[in-house]
């Protein structure tokens, strides 16, 4: 059931002057209430709820990384304010596997909400406690430890029994929560993977599921419009070997820190291949180390060597793992390419490997990436290319594969934007699902479930941007950001007008700062014309307080309108009027 009123994103109600309507039922009759926080209209910041009379369990706290309309941000994390004001009824966070999307956000919430029992896996508890020792601040992580097949009470509403699902990083449990409503069923990021004669693994336990029989069923659509099925790991790991084994010189392989399966078995390769491997990457090192500790990871003492000792071994013994394989500025990976490493330089006969998937809106940075290497003599080799990579979302096959064998009455699709969800309900109506049983929400609508009704309420909570820069968060608004979005499109110009304090003239020609708007030594016409229009401006103000709003103002809006008629852009202007 589609939403009357989805106008537009509500992660900008806040820009559009949306308040947050929040509209309890009145008769008195308890009913289930859903909620997305993020991870519905982009990729990230995923973080929902549901709630039950008095009773509050959260599902992931994640991040999103920033898009081009957000300049300077380090990262977006969801809004909790409707949770931090509830924060009396929560009974439990849930974290479902340890990427970054799905747990960033805990350090900058759990205070927030309360600081809440965190239910987590093993090697995803390990995560989210060493990255939450970085903030000092915090209460001490109060962290359960579940596996799969476990059950857990939250308090009189909800009982939780988690299950396996396979994804990109060990640990990944999808959660049934059994409700007075019946039971819901949360599939987070999910694939499904197949053996050696390509059958399908673990759906045994998606059939014994359904047979508990399912109210609602919340199921990824990261690719819900991509058809087949995922390619296999095994086959992955065969073309890696293959890749590795012909390349003569260095191997860089660049992939998400997080992703412990495929750097597992890509350790695995190098001691069959005899090459030494060096990690390059703080949270990269951090995850390796936690899978050794905790058994999942294997290997002889000597197989990791310090990225320090890399100048000891010849380039044929050598295989890089490092972080960047998105383009980000400030990864290795990058700086290996811009020749900005302290240890690590691009050598020709290099063999760059990006297993990953490009995260869309990283195209552009990737894409550099690629030329810069290729420019230096390097080989670059991406999933396009070769089946070195497969992803951890399940495309179209399998999703149907799981509808069918988990057959709720319901269905929510999750993660990822309005089209990719609308496709996940296409794919529900060919399972038998009417189409009117699909509900598809955007961050902060609100959904009733009844023991055979789900509908979209007409409720909003608030779901805008919570944006991190530096030590901030929420410090930066869209006023901010509109302001960053234009000094970078039309530049800045600075006017210092120096008056008489006593008579109101100015004193001097105003001086003129410009900084990507025009440059000055090459445009003194112009100059001249604005100096002779400022001065126009300041006759017709003479007796005005010079510091007051007002005569700020009028300088901006006549010296911004007689600028764009001369150029044809909105540069930002801050004029500064100094009394002597």
């Amino acid at each position: 059931m589609e939403h009357k009123n989805n106008r537009r994103s509500f992660s900008r109600d806040r820009e559009n002057g949306v308040k947050e309507r929040v509209a309890p039922p009145q008769d008195g009759k308890k009913r289930m209430r859903f909620a997305p926080l993020g991870g519905f209209e982009e990729i990230g910041r995923n973080m929902c709820f549901f709630e039950y009379d008095d009773e509050i369990v959260i599902i992931d706290a994640g991040l999103q990384f920033p898009e081009e309309t957000t300049p300077g941000i380090d990262f977006i994390i969801p809004n909790v304010n409707y949770l931090e004001r509830n924060k009396h009824k929560i009974r439990a966070l849930i974290i479902t596997h340890g990427h970054y999307d799905h747990t960033g956000a805990i350090p900058y919430v759990l205070p927030k909400l309360g600081n809440p029992t965190v239910y987590m896996a093993p090697i995803t508890k390990e995560m989210v406690a060493k990255r939450h020792e970085e903030f000092r601040n915090l209460p001490k992580l109060d962290a359960m430890v579940v596996n799969p097949g476990d059950k857990v009470s939250f308090g009189k509403y909800f009982q939780a029994e988690f299950f396996t699902l396979d994804h990109t990083v060990p640990d990944t449990i999808g959660t049934i929560l059994k409700t007075p409503i019946g039971n819901i069923v949360h599939f987070t990021d999910f694939k499904i993977d197949y053996d050696h004669d390509d059958n399908p693994i673990g759906l045994d336990d998606f059939e014994r599921i359904g047979k508990m029989g399912v109210h609602t069923l919340l199921i990824d659509s990261t690719n819900a419009d991509i058809p087949g099925k995922t390619v296999s790991e095994r086959l992955v790991e065969k073309n890696l070997e293959i890749l590795f084994d012909e390349a003569s010189g260095r191997i860089i392989v660049s992939t998400f820190a997080s992703l412990l399966t495929r750097l597992r078995e890509m350790i695995k390769i190098a001691i069959k291949l005899k090459r030494k491997v060096f990690i390059d990457g703080y949270s990269m090192k951090t995850n390796i180390q936690i899978a050794q500790n905790m058994g999942y990871m294997k290997f002889p003492k000597d197989t990791i060597i310090p990225i320090e000792e890399i100048n000891k071994y010849k380039d044929e013994k050598v295989i890089i793992f490092c972080t960047g394989a998105q383009g980000q500025s400030n990864a290795s990976l990058m700086r290996i390419a811009n020749g900005e490493h302290k240890i690590l330089q691009t050598k020709p006969g290099d063999t760059f490997v990006l297993s990953s998937s490009i995260i869309p809106g990283n195209e552009r940075g990737v894409q550099n990436l690629k030329d810069n290497l290729t420019r230096q003599g390097a080989r670059v080799f991406q999933s396009k290319d070769i089946d070195i990579h497969s992803s951890g979302h399940a495309p179209a096959d399998e999703l149907i594969s799981a509808i069918k064998l988990i057959k709720p009455k319901f269905m929510i699709p999750t993660h990822g934007y309005f089209f990719k969800r609308a496709a996940n309900r296409e794919l529900a109506v060919k399972c038998g699902i009417p189409k009117d049983n699909v509900l598809l929400l955007d961050n902060g609508h609100v959904a009733e479930l009844e023991e055979n009704k789900a509908m979209i309420t007409g409720e909003t909570i608030d779901s805008y941007y919570v944006m991190v820069d530096g030590l901030g968060v929420g410090d930066v608004g869209e006023v901010v950001l509109r302001d960053r979005i234009l000094l970078s499109q039309e530049g800045m110009l600075v006017i210092i007008a120096t008056i008489d304090k006593h008579n109101g003239r100015l004193l001097k020609n105003p001086d003129i700062i410009s900084r990507g708007f025009i440059y000055l030594k090459e445009s003194k016409e112009m100059m001249d014309e604005i100096r002779r229009k400022i001065r126009s401006v300041m006759e017709r103000v003479q007796g005005q307080d010079p510091e007051s709003d007002y005569v700020k103002t009028v300088i901006r809006e006549q010296i911004g309108s007689f600028l764009f008629k001369k150029t044809k852009r909105r540069p930002m202007i801050l004029p500064v009027v100094i009394e002597v």
